[in-house]
């Protein structure tokens, strides 16, 4: 990943993401993106409309916001690998890490919602980058 990209993903972690349906039109939705240990992550649940776009054609576009400058953003086009194993809950909380900063309030509150929601991270496999 280009310095350049990696330094405005570290800082800006609004997006619309866009994904394909069945007929080949596009999904769009607003979501939240992190970094965890150099990839970069967002979260979803297994019952969302664009987890099954994904699991059909894993290729989703971004388009990551800067708040601050409505002219600055950051288009990624993207591969998605969907990583709901065991680890799902763990990946949940390092990414709520990497976008707030810090741990959620209650740990067994979280760790139950990420279960009962089906939570599930969507790693971008970045194939291009444009816009910055």
């Amino acid at each position: 990943m280009e310095e350049k990209v990696r330094e405005f993903l570290e800082k800006h972690h609004g997006a619309i993401q866009t994904t394909l349906r069945e007929d080949g039109s596009p999904h769009v939705a607003r979501i939240g993106v992190g970094l965890v240990d150099g990839k970069l992550w967002s979260s979803a649940t297994q019952t969302r409309l664009r987890t099954k776009h994904l699991r059909r054609d894993p290729r989703s576009s971004l388009a990551v916001l800067n708040y601050d400058d409505t002219y600055s953003w950051l288009g990624l086009d993207c591969v998605v690998t969907i990583l709901d194993g065991p680890d799902a809950v763990d990946q949940n909380l390092a990414l709520y890490r990497a976008i707030t900063g810090k741990d959620p309030d209650d740990m067994d509150e979280y760790r139950s919602a990420m279960v009962n929601d089906q939570r599930l991270i969507y790693e971008f496999e970045i194939k291009k980058a444009y816009g910055i």
